[in-house]
């Protein structure tokens, strides 16, 4: 089962990510994609760290997440991805577009296959403005159209708003 939590900056979706996979009964592999680059990342990862249970296993991904997900998913496992739009931002900034393109196909084509249960975190982003920066709207459309391509291949997709889990497809 593949699983897109989607929401705002601060609306739940990793706590209820969280709560999804403890709840799953399969030992938990947390697959972070944050990279400390000042200190405030260092205090979001830090608030993250302090959440999650001690026994759950940590992989740190860089840019080839489909790798990291074929290697790490189980029958017996659940893997949290938290979260894809840092994993993207990195993509965005410090890999070429050949780069980017191949890494993002690389991740949609191993889902479909990934064995157990696989949690996807991401932050929606695009429920406001058009954003006036290039590299923000590149963002910005690189996440819609991953959002959108994840959404047809997952099983279930559920968009946190207020801490509340509002199901848009199971």
């Amino acid at each position: 089962m593949r699983e897109l939590i989607l929401g705002g900056v601060r609306s739940g979706k990793s706590r209820l990510a969280e709560q999804h996979a403890n709840d799953s009964g399969l030992s938990v592999v947390y697959v972070a994609t944050a990279q400390v680059r000042d200190t405030e990342m260092r205090q979001r990862i830090a608030h993250h760290q302090a959440r999650r249970p001690a026994h759950w296993l940590l992989v740190e991904a860089g840019q080839n997440l489909a790798e990291v997900l074929r290697r790490e998913a189980r029958e017996d496992r659940c893997v949290l991805v938290d979260c894809l739009t840092l994993w993207l931002t990195q993509l965005l900034c410090d890999a070429s577009a050949e780069v980017l393109r191949r890494e993002i196909a690389a991740l949609l084509e191993a889902l479909p296959d990934l064995p157990g249960q696989i949690v996807l975190v991401s932050n929606e982003t695009n429920m406001g403005v058009t954003p006036l920066g290039e590299l923000s709207r590149r963002y910005c459309d690189e996440a819609g159209r991953l959002h959108q391509q994840l959404g047809a291949i997952c099983e279930r997709v559920v968009l946190a708003v207020a801490g509340l889990p509002l199901v848009v497809k199971s």
